[in-house]
């Protein structure tokens, strides 16, 4: 999907809303936690309850990762089944990589022809040939980690964001590459577009993290949107029990009526 093919599907969906799966079972309901398989079985009537209110999923892979093999099988299966429910929904695989070389190949080749992602998340601070290898594959994206919402970002990334979103922008054009901006810094975001004009941003912090979608609309979208605001928790453990999917349902269904809301107003 490149980026006039995302800007259309979101203007279809009146919506720029990724619903990120940070499927953590210690918080399932019950009912769920004790199946088999019920990282996926939780991320199936998630997907079901939300897919018509959101242009994207993002698996959070540390969630995945840590239960071994049978993981990373429930991943596969849950790449699979967004593409059965809806083959044009965006999907990225939110691993944060950041090596060189043959390894950077690897992992591009793991996430992008094995799985079938459309993106991946990626720590740019090896370089350049850390990132070449996800931007030369045709439609596929490569979303470079810049701002982050956490509160140990001022650790490092206030002193290099503007350095990694001017090389970044050397590297990859808007059609093939993103960066990572969060919600929680609307004063930076404003800047961090005023310097990156054209690309998309992934936005995550909104929600639990004290991020608002009026905040980042105002300071980020462009005339194509420009932006896909992640929300996580806020959605997918709206509801802590048996109606856990019809409380995810309600969530996203609010979150894209007030993303469309600033869609018309911005004239998209």
């Amino acid at each position: 999907m490149n980026r006039e093919q995302l800007f259309q599907y979101i203007v279809k969906k009146r919506s720029f809303l990724c619903v990120g799966l940070d499927s953590d079972p210690s918080l399932f309901p019950a009912s769920v936690a004790s199946e088999k398989d019920s990282i996926f079985k939780f991320n199936k009537a998630i997907i079901d309850a939300t897919h018509k209110y959101a242009v994207a999923f993002k698996p959070n892979l540390a969630f995945y990762e840590a239960e071994g093999a049978s993981g990373w099988e429930q991943l596969e299966r849950t790449v699979e089944y967004i593409r059965s429910v809806d083959p044009t929904l965006f999907i990225i695989a939110d691993a944060k990589r950041g090596d060189i070389g043959n390894t950077a190949d690897r992992y591009a080749r793991a996430f992008f022809e094995k799985m079938d992602a459309d993106a991946v998340t990626l720590a740019p601070y090896m370089g350049r040939d850390s990132v070449e290898p996800f931007l030369k594959f045709e439609n596929k994206w490569a979303i470079l980690l810049a701002l982050t919402s956490n509160e140990s970002a001022v650790d490092f990334e206030l002193d290099i964001y503007k350095k990694v979103i001017a090389k970044g922008i050397e590297w990859g054009s808007s059609d093939k590459l993103m960066f990572v901006v969060g919600a929680t810094r609307p004063e930076r975001l404003a800047e961090i577009r005023s310097l990156a004009p054209d690309h998309f941003f992934l936005v995550p912090g909104v929600g639990a993290q004290g991020g608002t979608i009026a905040e980042v609309a105002a300071a980020g979208m462009n005339s194509k949107c420009g932006l896909l605001v992640n929300i996580s928790r806020n959605i997918i453990f709206a509801g802590k029990g048996e109606n856990f999917a019809v409380a995810a349902e309600k969530r996203a269904a609010e979150a894209a009526l007030e993303m469309s809301e600033y869609l018309n107003s911005a004239g998209i």
